[in-house]
C-alpha cells in the first residue's frame, strides 16, 4: 500500500481499525525519506520512531485506549524542541544544541499517541521566504526541485507534498506556513494569535508567530490544530480558543478591493478570477474594503525585525550556542561568535531591527508601525461585519527558481504581501491549493476569518476543496 497517497485521517483510522500497523506506516515513510533525500526537506528522522510505533501498536493490540493521532507520524520544524533531540533552527550557531525539554506542542502530540517523526528544514531562525537561508542547504520544491519550497517552513511543506509524512508542524510569523504550503500544493494554517502555545519554540517575532500544521487536507489540519490548541501556563499569551463557530447554510466571502488592485499585474490573475466564478453557486461573493491593508508589509518589516533583534540577543556564544575560536575577551566572544554563527538574512534583520529601535528612529518607525497595526486591525473588524471570510491569493504567483531572488531581499520580502496581514492583525488564515500556474506549479488561495472563528474558516475551506480546489 502507498501510504503517501492517504490523508492523515485515513492513516489514523487504518491503524486504529487494524488495517495496518503504525510500525508498517513508519517503516514506509522512513524508506520514502531515503528515496526523496535529494529534496533536502527532512534534516533527520529520529532514531526511536520504530520503537514508538511498536508501543502504539501494542496498546491497540491490548485494547487499551489510544489518542486521536494514534500511530501517525508527524514531523516538526527545526525550531521546535523535542527533549533529547537536536534543534538547530537551521543555524550553524545551534548545530550542537540538544533540547533539554519538549515544547508544549510536542507534548500534546505525544499525549495523543502521535509519532514525532523527525526534523524538517527551514530558513535560519525562521527568517526567509524560500528555505534557501539554511545551514543544511536549500530545500527543494516537491513538485519541481528546480524551484524553491518557500519559507520559512519550506521543509515541512515539501515533506508533506512529497509524501514523506502525512503532517508536519511549521511556524507562521508572516506567512511562513501558508506561502510554502501554496508553493507545494498542500494545506497550511495560521490560527488566531495565542491559540497555540509557543513554549519550547524559537520564535523570532513573538507578537506575530504561531505554530500550526501543514497537511494534505483542511480536515487533517483541523484535527491536528484541535490537539495543539489551548491555554498553557508556560505561555501567558495563550487563549482558550474552542475552535467552534456558528455554521450557516451559505457563507459570505469577501473580496478585498485593495488586495485585488495589488494582484492586478500577476500572471495568475485570470486563473484566480476564474476560480472565483466557480464559487458563485456555493458562496455569496461580496466586495469589502480594507484601505490600509497595503501597509501591512511595511508594518511587518518594522515590527518583526525589531522583535528579532531583541529575541536573538541571547545568542551570544556564551551559553548554548557555538562559540567562535580565537577569542581573547568577552567582547570578542560576542562579536566573533555572532558574526560566524548568524547567516546573511538573520544579520540583515538584526541590523534593520536595531535601526528602527534606535533613539533617533523609534518614534518615526516602530511607534508609527504599531499605530498602523491598530488601524489595520480596526479595518479588518469592519470588513468581517460584512462577510464570514475574506478570500485572497496566498501569493502573487507560483514558486520561483532556486537562486532567483536570494540576492534581492526586497523582492523576497514582497512574496509576503498577501500573507502578513493575518499576522499583523492576529486573525486565522488557511491556504488551500486551487490550481496550477503556467509553469505547472501549484497555486494557493487563502481564507481569512475573524478572531477565534477557525471553525467557520475550516468549514469554508472544506467546502472550497469540493467545489473550487485543486483536483
Amino acid at each position: 500500500m502507498e501510504y503517501c497517497d492517504l490523508t492523515l485521517i485515513e492513516i489514523r483510522d487504518g491503524i486504529k481499525n487494524g488495517q495496518f500497523s503504525s510500525e508498517e506506516v513508519v517503516k514506509y515513510f522512513i524508506a520514502r525519506c531515503e528515496e526523496k533525500k535529494s529534496l533536502n526537506a527532512m534534516i533527520e528522522v529520529f532514531d526511536d520512531v520504530l520503537e514508538k510505533a511498536k508501543e502504539v501498536d501494542a496498546k491497540i493490540a491490548k485494547g487499551e485506549k489510544v489518542g486521536i493521532l494514534a500511530g501517525v507520524p508527524v514531523a516538526i520544524k527545526d525550531n521546535i524542541l523535542c527533549k533529547g533531540k537536536k534543534m538547530a533552527c537551521a543555524s550553524k550557531f545551534l548545530q550542537n544544541f540538544v533540547a533539554p525539554y519538549s515544547s508544549t506542542v510536542v507534548e500534546k502530540l505525544v499525549a495523543e499517541d502521535a509519532i514525532i517523526f523527525g526534523r524538517t528544514n527551514m530558513d535560519e531562525f525562521a527568517m526567509g521566504g524560500s528555505c534557501e537561508n539554511t545551514c543544511y542547504g536549500a530545500c527543494h520544491n516537491a513538485i519541481n526541485p528546480e524551484y524553491v519550497a518557500g519559507g520559512s517552513s519550506g521543509g515541512s511543506a515539501a515533506a508533506v507534498a512529497a509524501g514523506l509524512v502525512p503532517c508536519a508542524l511549521g511556524t507562521d510569523t508572516g506567512g511562513s506556513i501558508r506561502q510554502p504550503a501554496s508553493f507545494n500544493g498542500v494545506v497550511g494554517v495560521k490560527p488566531t494569535y495565542g491559540t497555540v502555545s509557543r513554549y519550547g519554540i524559537v520564535a523570532f517575532a513573538s507578537s506575530l508567530d504561531q505554530a500550526s500544521p501543514i497537511a494534505k487536507t483542511a480536515s487533517d489540519c483541523e484535527l491536528v490544530l484541535k490537539v495543539l490548541a489551548g491555554k498553557d501556563a508556560n505561555d501567558s499569551t495563550t487563549i482558550d480558543n474552542k475552535l467552534t463557530g456558528v455554521h450557516k447554510s451559505k457563507y459570505k466571502l469577501g473580496v478585498c478591493r485593495q488586495v485585488m488592485q495589488a494582484f492586478k499585474d500577476s500572471p495568475c490573475r485570470e486563473k484566480f478570477y476564474a476560480m472565483l466564478e466557480k464559487l458563485n453557486d456555493t458562496f455569496d461573493i461580496v466586495q469589502v474594503d480594507i484601505p490600509h491593508i497595503q501597509n501591512s508589509l511595511a508594518c511587518y518589516y518594522i515590527i518583526a525585525p525589531a522583535e528579532a533583534t531583541s529575541n536573538l540577543a541571547r545568542f551570544d556564544g556564551v551559553k548554548y550556542t557555538t562559540r567562535a575560536d580565537d577569542t581573547s575577551d568577552l567582547e570578542s566572544v560576542y562579536v566573533k561568535s555572532r558574526s560566524e554563527g548568524f547567516g546573511k538574512e538573520v544579520k540583515r534583520r538584526i541590523m534593520l531591527g536595531n535601526y528602527v529601535l534606535s533613539s533617533g528612529y523609534f518614534d518615526a518607525y516602530y511607534n508609527k508601525a504599531k499605530a498602523v497595526q491598530k488601524l489595520i486591525r480596526r479595518e479588518f473588524k469592519t470588513a468581517f461585519e460584512n462577510c464570514d471570510c475574506i478570500i485572497m491569493p496566498t501569493t502573487s504567483g507560483s514558486a520561483f527558481k532556486i537562486g532567483e531572488k536570494i540576492s534581492d531581499p526586497v523582492a523576497m520580502y514582497k512574496e509576503d504581501l498577501f500573507t502578513v496581514p493575518a499576522n499583523i492583525v492576529g486573525v486565522p488564515a488557511i491556504s488551500v491549493p486551487y490550481g496550477v500556474a503556467e509553469n505547472g506549479l501549484p497555486l494557493g488561495v487563502q481564507f481569512y476569518a475573524d478572531e477565534q472563528n477557525e471553525a467557520v474558516m475550516f468549514e469554508i475551506a472544506k467546502m472550497f476543496e469540493k467545489v473550487g480546489g485543486a483536483k
